[in-house]
């Protein structure tokens, strides 16, 4: 838990009462030795009070096979224990040496056409690799030893990034990795051979060996193999994590650990919520994307990563204070914009607030990318605008260690349906399924309507509402719960391509949508998917692409919407069934943010379910609200570019301003407002 890490870290004067925690990845190695105590005044400055070291360092920390050096180490944390800031130490994995991989070659991962990548960036290793695995657990063993008991020490930062560049390797490590785990997936060749359909183009395997990671082939690779190495990959580097971590806890049990998760964008490779039962806190690292929905995205994430971490408080590892270095064009943040962009991960659990990183590199591929002290220096709005939020974090330390409090509403997000639906051979390359949750996101946000995203991990049951876009892959279990979430009083939502398939993504049988056809109460014989550009107009006055499905409607189910051109005119485009004492409801088409937000109001009407903000103020405001022993906190951010009042709000300003006696609360440009009311 992130409590066991905030109990850990005390000011510069011992003092541990709960706080926020703020900083940035922390890289002395790259600096002179007399830059570090003048690093470390300029953090106390910003209200820095942690930092994560040694993220990068393994060529530094070690720099032959049997030479270690740590004695510059030693005094960096030496320097941040007398400057109460508490250091994140990570285990340096993340990068091998240049001795290594020249010494084994054989560590480099290798593509699915064979191609190998080789040293020169980052993460060149094969997470299947005895041998990189052999090396990397010796440097993490002598870390804990050395470390363990140092005062600095509040948590373990395991690798870094695990999976950003290396999570699909195709090497011969790989593959006898593949078959190994495969064994234990199916322990008969029978039961593989049932599950993957290989009686489909001659596929069948008598032998284990056979089998091999779906290397580029020449035409499309069988769809159950793709699907179980994207599990493979993603337990492959769970387990390299789980290693390092079990030699941590030996050493250190009382240490909390943990590794960085990259909640953001289309990063889908790694099965977070199946990752997030290894860890002692859930961390993540999270850059703005430039677009139309690009804050939608981060509160989006944010709230994703609030989900995946059970609703409880998380730690915000990596974020941009100005411009990133990866982008085609790489804008800097606008005033206000960094404050903001921070207090939305707040909003949404964070109880660290993190940057990449602390100074801005004068060297490497990175030296553009913003940091807290720019190349301008301490001298610059930038520096600055950190500090300014340091103070505000501080003044937010009632909010640490505080849950998220669940919405009425929630967005089922599934890592399955995710990997499943976006394979190749499908009806439609075009689908998105992340994108088509964000519409669902955006237009919730639209409507001033808090939404809270979950896994198949939560309990269900907490949302009167449950959303659930291109839920593609519906095991019987789940299909079962869905049923009673419905049959007890819930209402959910579904959309096209959803229940096609079963765990082993093999359809389900006797008409679409499979799995969820009898509790949806219609039937689909073939997909409609549209040519990109194509569009259907509905009789309500959205209109659709991507999608259409000709559906048949059973006795029982009401028809809410229909289309009003296109193939399927006059047909059902948007149906609900009375089930028990809830619904269930099917879109058939892609309808965007503002289809979705015209639509919306229908759908969460049998819940009655609308926004809890005033009128006048909706969709101009998110809120979400954190809960715990010092009280309900809501938090009120302006996702608009001009000032808003909002009247009609109780409880006690931690942060923003009112305007007159009794007077409104407004909040400016970009602003974040945070009102503690009575707990319960």
């Amino acid at each position: 838990m992130i409590s066991t890490l905030l109990s850990r870290t005390s000011g510069a004067d011992g003092d541990r009462a709960p706080r926020l925690l703020y900083g940035a990845d922390y890289n002395p190695e790259q600096w002179s030795r007399s830059v570090w105590e003048e690093d470390v005044r300029l953090m106390r400055e910003a209200g820095v009070n942690v930092v994560s070291v040694g993220i990068f360092s393994w060529a530094r920390l070690q720099p032959a096979e049997n030479t270690w050096d740590f004695g510059w180490l030693d005094e960096v944390l030496d320097l941040l224990h007398a400057g109460g800031i508490g250091a994140d130490l990570a285990t340096a994995t993340a990068s091998p040496p240049p001795w290594l991989t020249t010494a084994h070659p054989e560590i480099l991962p290798v593509t699915a056409d064979g191609t190998v990548l080789w040293p020169g960036a980052r993460q060149h290793w094969r997470p299947t690799s005895p041998v990189f695995r052999a090396h990397a657990l010796r440097l993490v063993r002598e870390l804990a030893t050395r470390y363990a008991g140092h005062p600095a020490l509040v948590a373990w930062h395991v690798n870094n990034e695990l999976g950003c560049h290396n999570v699909y390797d195709f090497s011969d490590d790989a593959a006898r990795a593949f078959q190994n785990w495969l064994r234990v997936r199916y322990t008969t060749l029978d039961a593989l051979n049932s599950a993957w359909g290989t009686a489909f183009w001659s596929q069948r395997y008598t032998d284990w060996e056979q089998i091999l990671p779906p290397r580029q082939a020449a035409s499309h690779p069988n769809p159950t193999q793709q699907l179980d190495f994207k599990r493979f990959s993603s337990d492959a580097l769970k387990e390299h994590l789980r290693a390092e971590r079990d030699i941590l806890r030996e050493i250190t049990p009382d240490v909390p650990v943990t590794t960085n998760f990259m909640v953001m964008g289309n990063t889908k490779g790694m099965n977070y919520p199946d990752w997030a039962q290894e860890i002692d806190f859930v961390s993540n690292d999270h850059y703005v994307h430039p677009g139309p929905q690009a804050r939608d995205e981060l509160s989006f994430s944010a709230n994703l990563t609030s989900g995946i971490s059970g609703g409880r408080p998380w730690f915000l590892m990596e974020h941009s204070t100005s411009a990133v270095n990866w982008q085609p064009v790489n804008v800097a943040k606008r005033p206000g914009d960094l404050a903001r962009d921070s207090l939305l991960h707040v909003a949404h659990g964070a109880d660290a607030v993190c940057y990449f990183q602390w100074r801005q590199s004068a060297a490497g591929a990175e030296k553009y990318h913003s940091a807290m002290v720019p190349h301008a220096g301490a001298d610059s709005d930038l520096f600055r605008a950190v500090a300014a939020l340091g103070a505000t974090l501080k003044a937010l330390a009632p909010v640490a260690g505080s849950e998220r409090e669940a919405a009425r509403v929630g967005i089922l997000y599934d890592w399955e349906s995710w990997w499943a639906s976006e394979q190749d051979s499908h009806p439609s390359s075009l689908l998105d399924y992340r994108q088509e949750a964000l519409d669902w996101y955006s237009a919730l946000l639209a409507l001033g309507v808090r939404a809270d995203l979950v896994t198949t991990r939560a309990d269900l049951h907490r949302h009167q509402v449950l959303v659930a876009p291109v839920l593609h892959m519906v095991p019987a279990d789940l299909a079962k719960t869905l049923t009673r979430y419905t049959e007890q009083g819930g209402h959910l939502i579904t959309t096209y391509f959803s229940g096609v398939v079963d765990e082993h993504d093999h359809v389900w049988l006797g008409g679409y949508p499979g799995a969820l056809r009898e509790l949806l109460g219609i039937r689909i014989e073939e997909f409609g998917p549209l040519l990109d550009g194509d569009t259907v107009e509905l009789d309500d006055a959205t209109t659709g692409s991507l999608w259409t499905d000709r559906i048949t409607v059973a006795p029982g189910t009401d028809v809410l919407a229909r289309y009003r051109t296109g193939v399927h005119a006059g047909r059902a485009a948007v149906t609900r069934k009375a089930t028990g004492t809830g619904s269930a409801a099917y879109v058939s088409t892609r309808l965007g943010v503002a289809g979705l937000t015209s639509l919306l109001p229908r759908l969460l009407a049998p819940a009655g379910v609308e926004s809890e903000l005033p009128t006048e103020v909706r969709g101009l405001i998110e809120t979400t609200v954190r809960s715990g022993p010092g009280g309900r906190f809501l938090f009120l951010v302006n996702r608009t570019d001009t000032a808003v009042p909002v009247r009609g709000l109780d409880g006690e300003v931690l942060l923003g301003t009112t305007e007159g006696d009794g007077g409104a609360l407004v909040l400016g440009p970009r602003a974040v407002a945070v009102l503690r009311q009575p707990a319960g």
